[in-house]
């Protein structure tokens, strides 16, 4: 462990993990994270030569370490052994089977459909605008 990093701070060093995606298609990226998936407009910025970025409150945010047994194990249960991409971004819902068909809707591809994973939680995985593949997960108590 790296000495110079705060031990008694329950955060470290870092103070917020944000994901920054290159939206080829802007307007589309905008309407399917922020319209379809519901994550509220944070911050918004246009500059010169039409640059533009909004920055989307997801919540919580965790960076989440798999060595390759593990992401083939997370591949195998999650999407019947097909390769996740390099960098799979996973988000928390209450309702992953709805939040599922509403982002298919929005015009994500489905990957595989919601299922229960042997930790518990309900996931579904999905391309989405702009490239990014996700995860969409719901915790299940151990009476869900």
């Amino acid at each position: 462990m790296n000495d110079d990093v705060n031990r008694d701070s329950p955060q470290g060093r870092v103070r917020q993990l944000r994901l920054v995606v290159h939206a080829e298609d802007f307007e589309q990226a905008l309407a399917f994270y922020r319209d379809a998936l519901g994550m509220p407009e944070q911050e918004a910025y246009e500059g010169a030569g039409g640059a533009r970025v909004v920055i989307l409150d997801a919540g919580r945010a965790t960076l989440e370490l798999s060595n390759s047994a593990q992401v083939r194990m997370i591949d195998e249960v999650e999407a019947e052994g097909r390769p996740s991409a390099h960098l799979r971004v996973a988000l928390e819902v209450d309702d992953s089977a709805t939040v599922t068909a509403q982002l298919v809707e929005a015009g994500a591809d489905l990957v595989a459909a919601p299922r229960e994973t042997p930790w518990r939680s309900l996931n579904s995985r999905l391309d989405a605008p702009a490239g990014v593949q996700l995860t969409i997960f719901q915790e299940l108590g151990p009476g869900d």
